[in-house]
């Protein structure tokens, strides 16, 4: 069960590594593109060209789609960036539901585990298999493997590390199950002895707006953090601008914080509250990603 690339390199790695998948479930085709067209999900176009059985539920709790889910018997359902499931779905195999996480749990539960691991700093992470129960990422443990996140990483890059990373497990985690060799883990265990437990929620408009009163490290984290995906912004010239890219200045700031430092051919700076941040990929508003010297050609400040 999965729509997004993420997910792809799960299904793939399962296949290559023989499992009898029984069938794929994921989103409905969705209208995308200028025309509109009616477009399969990353999983559904890699279950179409490997012949696999695809189901696509608009409702996970329809009466036609659960009596088809039951009809394929599967011994274990693998859940990877998908939606939440309901009981009636997730306690349906014998050997349970299993869901790939970005993180190491019981760290960063929640919809951006990716985002908020960068957002808030971190130089590790991970990623997790475990079984499904009622709270959403709180069920036993199965395997975790580990992952140093750089000074420089953005979001993007992580996920496309990660998703690798998080196949490999999968398939580990898969052999581990079917040879009754895994020794679950609860994670009340695990949370009880961690003072400071954080959360990965979904990110919403509000959480991309760059406040530069903030310290150089805040913020270029905040920036790699949403980046590519959904781009953290401020405004010029009234306008708003989202930037993907920076580099750090620790420094004492000669300007106020918010202020903009440029020479209107080579470089843009921000002023936070112990340096600047430098802008080297930005995109105006209805404009395309562009670097800092193509877009001071065009826009003067």
């Amino acid at each position: 069960m999965g729509t997004p690339e993420f997910a792809v390199a799960s299904l793939d790695a399962l296949v290559q590594a023989g499992c009898n998948i029984v069938g794929v479930i994921t989103a409905p085709d969705k209208p995308a593109g200028r025309g509109l067209k009616l477009t399969p999900s990353a999983v559904k176009q890699y279950a179409v060209e490997h012949n696999l059985l695809v189901l696509q539920p608009d409702k996970l709790k329809n009466s036609e789609f659960l009596a088809t889910l039951q009809q394929l018997n599967a011994d274990v359902q693998v859940v990877v960036a998908f939606r939440m499931l309901p009981e009636v779905v997730w306690n349906m195999p014998p050997m349970g539901t299993i869901n790939v996480h970005g993180s190491l749990l019981p760290q960063y539960r929640g919809a951006a585990p990716i985002n908020w691991s960068v957002i808030n700093g971190e130089k590790e992470t991970g990623v997790t298999t475990f079984k499904l129960q009622h709270a959403i990422d709180t069920g036993n443990i199965l395997l975790q493997a580990k992952m140093t996140i750089s000074e420089n990483e953005t979001a993007g890059e992580i996920h496309d590390r990660m998703k690798e990373l998080g196949a490999n497990l999968l398939v580990q985690t898969i052999q581990g199950i079917a040879t009754e060799s895994i020794e679950e883990q609860a994670q009340i265990q695990i949370a009880n002895e961690v003072t400071d437990l954080r959360h990965a929620p979904k990110i919403f408009t509000e959480t991309c707006v760059i406040d530069f009163t903030k310290t150089v490290d805040e913020v270029h984290n905040l920036i790699r953090g949403l980046s590519p995906f959904p781009g953290a912004f401020t405004t010029i010239n009234g306008k708003m601008v989202k930037i993907f890219l920076s580099k750090k200045e620790i420094t004492i700031p000669k300007h106020i914080a918010g202020s903009i430092v440029s020479d209107e051919k080579n470089f843009i700076k921000f002023a936070c509250s112990n340096g600047y941040i430098e802008v080297i990929q930005l995109q105006l508003e209805g404009k395309k990603k562009m670097n800092v010297v193509d877009f001071l050609r065009g826009n003067k400040l």
